[in-house]
């Protein structure tokens, strides 16, 4: 327990005499500490409900666009460096997002495919999420964003993932 308070006391010397030292670094610090950490759910759109699938607590169409697209390039196989480059791209210009939103939004998106277990059953709940919250509105950035990824023919399961994303969207 000494030891504790001896380590305690030491970051709290080392922290006032940086803060004596700097005090507009300091202050500068904490209010980006604090501004980060109040518009890290809003900036994300994303909220964890509890009993609840982490594909229901979508509230942003470009998370679910993201997350049909990685979900799309895994149907076929392993989405290359290329792929996901390309996707990162597509992002920024379709989406105009900066290279750090997209980054997250990836991330967000690999980890919603991930806890849909297979790419088919993210397809499937990840477009009926976004009817819910988008209707039909996005079906044109996400037809662009999938229609850029994929070069060449598609296969069966992709052509079926297409199928399902248009019933699930309301598209004729």
């Amino acid at each position: 327990m000494g030891i504790i308070v001896l380590i305690l006391t030491a970051v709290g010397g080392a922290l006032y005499w940086w803060v004596r030292q700097n005090p507009g670094d300091a202050v500068g610090v904490a209010q980006d500490a604090v501004t980060v950490a109040r518009n890290a759910p809003r900036k994300l759109a994303f909220r964890r409900q509890h009993n609840a699938h982490p594909v229901e607590g979508i509230d942003d169409p470009h998370i679910a666009i993201c997350a049909l697209a990685q979900a799309f390039l895994e149907l076929d196989k392993l989405p290359t460096s290329d792929q996901r480059q390309q996707l990162t791209i597509l992002l920024r210009s379709k989406m105009r997002r900066s290279a750090e939103d997209a980054e997250e939004l990836e991330v967000l998106g690999r980890w919603l495919v991930a806890q849909c277990q297979t790419p088919d059953a993210a397809i499937s709940r990840l477009s009926r999420r976004l009817y819910k919250i988008d209707g039909d509105a996005s079906w044109a950035l996400l037809q662009d964003v999938l229609t850029s990824l994929v070069s060449g023919e598609l296969d069966a399961s992709q052509v079926d993932a297409i199928a399902d994303i248009k019933r699930a969207l309301h598209i004729r």
